[in-house]
């Protein structure tokens, strides 16, 4: 193991802290939001970002969200991702046995495709780690098989590492900015073909510009594709929507590494609270809760699942500049009532009278609630899938979501 004095952590998060625990006492941090050196409760230095000299250094591993322009980025010498630190060959930390790793990522639906695959496979001694919460620090380095969501900030500084299979869903524009445009985004996503053999399997959706590669790469449309190709009944798993498609490809992973396909296992996971959860208040009428759709192709994943009966949809949040007019075409000849709150709702009626949708102002989310509570019917649905994140008016999605089902809750016949 190399010495903690010539490693270099940038950032102080979650990501860089496990490993300065794994390393123990005497590591150094270099972080943006230090103005002078301190040290933390476990004795780790944690320095400004203008003290770092890359000469004094033989290795630096970042946090992943940290921007490639950013000035210690750009000092680097001998940068290291999170991924390349564990399970690149050339990494200074020896695992006796590499775990079998499976990377998988995409725009929605990668934490719970991550869940699904380490519930169906825990039998077999899967972790799952990475953007789910878990850094590779503290994963068991004993474990056969790593399940890691992965996330486009740690592909873009990954350099060296590698995975046995990559499960890439569908991909739409996101982090624009830090990616500096939707093509490095994509280029990010894709670059984990470029360093997989002969004999590792991809599976990635239609439509893309494949980099090349000697992976055994597997392009897929839908669900039915999936369903086709690793022959799986999807009339015999519970789930649906994006959420079928999630379980598909968990399955067919399961079905390459074990040639098994266990429907009882994957309809006996659960799903993670303020994903399409949907509810009914005590006039028998249908809520569903999407708080967790923060970004557009989220939001219309739900959206599609309830599109043959009419929606009352409550719409927005910060939306991060996002151009929403493809999302208004999706959904401008369907019956739809949109309810907008938070700091877009000007942006949002002005589409909606744009496209000719039906459109609210509520602002907040109790005032939409009201306003809906007065007009739905056992034959509509109440959809919270806001396409944006929560923070303008909420700590949290989960907080936004809660909110909702106290809502319902309190409704009195």
């Amino acid at each position: 193991m190399i010495e903690k004095t010539k490693l270099a952590l940038f950032g102080y998060g979650k990501t860089t802290k496990a490993i300065a625990e794994l390393f123990g006492n005497g590591c150094i941090f270099f972080d943006d939001n230090r103005d002078e050196l301190e040290l933390d409760e476990l004795g780790n230095k944690i320095y400004p970002s203008t003290a770092f000299d890359a000469d004094n250094f033989n290795i630096e591993v970042a946090t992943p969200s940290i921007t490639p322009n950013n000035p210690l980025i750009k000092k680097a010498k001998n940068l290291f991702s999170e991924y390349d630190l564990f399970l690149a060959d050339s990494s200074p930390i020896k695992i006796d046995k590499k775990p079998l790793n499976i990377w998988i990522s995409g725009t929605n639906g990668k934490t719970t495709t991550t869940q699904m695959l380490t519930h169906i496979l825990n039998d077999k001694g899967a972790v799952s780690g990475g953007n789910i919460g878990t850094p590779l620090a503290k994963l068991d380095k004993n474990a056969p098989i790593w399940v890691l969501e992965t996330s486009s900030f740690t592909l873009h500084h990954t350099k060296q590492a590698s995975p046995n299979i990559y499960l890439l869903l569908p991909i739409t524009p996101d982090h624009l900015d830090w990616h500096g445009g939707s093509d490095g985004y994509t280029q990010d996503k894709l670059k984990p073909l470029t360093t997989m053999q002969e004999g590792e399997l991809a599976l990635v959706p239609k439509g893309l510009s494949l980099p090349k590669s000697d992976a055994w790469i597997v392009e897929y449309e839908s669900a039915e594709d999936i369903e086709k190709i690793f022959d799986i009944d999807a009339s015999k798993i519970k789930f649906k929507g994006a959420f079928l498609l999630d379980a598909i490809l968990a399955m067919a992973i399961e079905k390459v590494l074990f040639d098994e396909v266990n429907y009882d296992k994957i309809n006996s996971f659960v799903l993670d609270a303020h994903r399409q959860e949907e509810l009914k208040d005590s006039k028998g009428r249908v809520w569903v809760n999407d708080s967790k759709a923060t970004n557009v192709d989220a939001a219309l994943q739900a959206i599609k699942l309830y599109s043959q009966k009419p929606i009352h949809l409550i719409l927005g949040g910060d939306d991060k500049g996002v151009d929403l007019n493809d999302f208004f075409k999706e959904i401008k000849d369907l019956n739809i009532t949109i309810y907008a709150i938070g700091s877009n709702t000007d942006k949002l009626l002005n589409l909606a009278d744009k496209y000719n949708i039906k459109a609210n102002r509520a602002k907040f989310l109790n005032v939409a609630l009201d306003l809906i509570n007065s007009v739905h019917t056992k034959d509509s649905i109440a959809l919270l899938a806001p396409a944006a994140a929560s923070l303008d008016q909420f700590p949290s999605y989960a907080k936004r979501g809660d909110d909702f089902k106290d809502f319902v809750k309190s409704i009195k016949n």
